[in-house]
């Protein structure tokens, strides 16, 4: 698994093509034979500093200087190749050769590039550990507290039909608001819709009361549940749970048959419906089909809740160039968009929706490029008398 190739019909995060090829490392094989891999995700704060709002302006603080040295090393070398170039071409003839041609002499890289490349791979993330060879990032994990780290299994690379095994961006923009509204969320019953890895409901978890945690296919629900278990040290001091369920938007009901694994008990179904005032999902807006289902699953549940509901949609609108348009366009995006505004224009007598649009200006505590195709929308989904 040095060198890793991955067939053309396969997806990959950029949250994990990002991260040092030489860490890509494998754990274990899965259930179906798919190369498993750990990953330590850093949360930019610690528990001591949250109340007082320190992590905050370290965070913006750390970022300038490293903006600042960055732009200062970028300026040294510029200045530096400048006067190499004056030198070199008053010898220019020195560097023809025999035919008279010239001679180009590469620069070689300079300590500051070194020096610029490290300041960035000091907050890379993830870190992905090896089986038997935790030795070598003894020095990281050393670094790394109990209350600043999630650990995630995820699978790297893979089919259209599997991508809720990786991890990307818009959940951790997702958990940036979770994180930075924690008051908004403390004591809460959420659901997760599309769950994939559980990296949001755990942060979520480490807030809120209870989280169940939904998706299906047993090998992804069980991955999902082994990063729960790793995550135990975050979700304990706020006495929060994650129950991890499966929840097929293609179909009307929830699994209760006894004999399939994650199915759901009625208390469960009970305690959802009659508490849960959260429902959140990130990055399922791939497919229109499943886009479609989606929101119907979402009528349905926030139809059936005793009390009103808030709604957290957090998305990456891709861009591709299609022959059937000739341009670049955002094909699942559009109709994401398009059924969103079905759902706040529906009037149907029991259901008002209200759609927000929430800016993505809040602080950053995971560390990934928020890019500005990343978009958070919230939902009020409330009981018409």
């Amino acid at each position: 698994m040095d060198n890793p190739t991955f067939s053309s019909d396969t997806v990959l995060s950029d949250v994990h093509l990002h991260c040092p090829s030489k860490r890509h490392l494998m754990v274990r094989l899965n259930a179906v034979g798919q190369p498993v891999f750990l990953s330590y995700f850093k949360l930019l704060w610690s528990t001591e500093d949250l109340a007082s709002g320190k992590h905050v302006r370290e965070i913006t603080t750390g970022r300038e200087q490293q903006s600042r040295s960055g732009d200062e090393l970028c300026d040294k070398d510029r200045s530096n190749v400048k006067e190499k170039g004056e030198l070199n071409s008053e010898g220019v003839e020195a560097l023809l050769d025999d035919d008279g041609d010239l001679e180009v002499v590469r620069r070689p890289r300079g300590a500051s590039d070194l020096q610029a490349e490290d300041l960035l791979r000091d907050i890379v993330c993830p870190v992905i550990l090896m089986k038997g060879k935790e030795d070598a990032f003894e020095d990281e994990e050393q670094e790394c507290t109990c209350s600043d780290v999630v650990k995630i299994e995820h699978t790297m690379a893979t089919p259209l039909e599997d991508v809720g095994k990786q991890v990307w961006r818009a959940a951790f923009l997702l958990a940036d608001h979770i994180l930075f509204q924690r008051d908004t969320f403390r004591g809460c019953s959420v659901l997760e819709l599309g769950g994939g890895t559980g990296i949001t409901s755990i942060i979520m978890a480490t807030v809120a009361k209870r989280v169940y945690c939904t998706d299906v296919g047993d090998d992804l629900l069980a991955m999902c549940e082994q990063n729960v278990a790793l995550n135990k040290h975050l979700m304990e001091p706020g006495g929060g749970e994650i129950k991890v369920k499966e929840l097929d938007w293609l179909k009307d009901e929830f699994c209760t048959d006894p004999e399939t694994p994650y199915s759901w008990s009625e208390e469960e179904i009970a305690d959802l419906l009659d508490h849960c005032s959260v429902i959140m999902a990130a990055d399922v807006f791939y497919d229109d089909d499943l886009t479609d289902a989606l929101f119907r699953t979402l009528y349905r549940i926030t139809h059936n809740l005793r009390n009103s509901c808030t709604v957290y949609l957090a998305l990456e609108k891709r861009l591709n160039f299609t022959l059937r348009h000739m341009d670049i366009t955002c094909e699942a995006y559009s109709h994401f968009r398009n059924t969103l505004n079905d759902l706040e224009n529906l009037q149907d007598g029991k259901m008002k929706y209200t759609v927000e649009h929430i800016k993505a200006d809040f602080c950053q505590f995971l560390v990934y490029e928020r890019i500005e195709q990343l978009e958070l929308w919230k939902i009020m989904a409330e009981h018409l008398a």
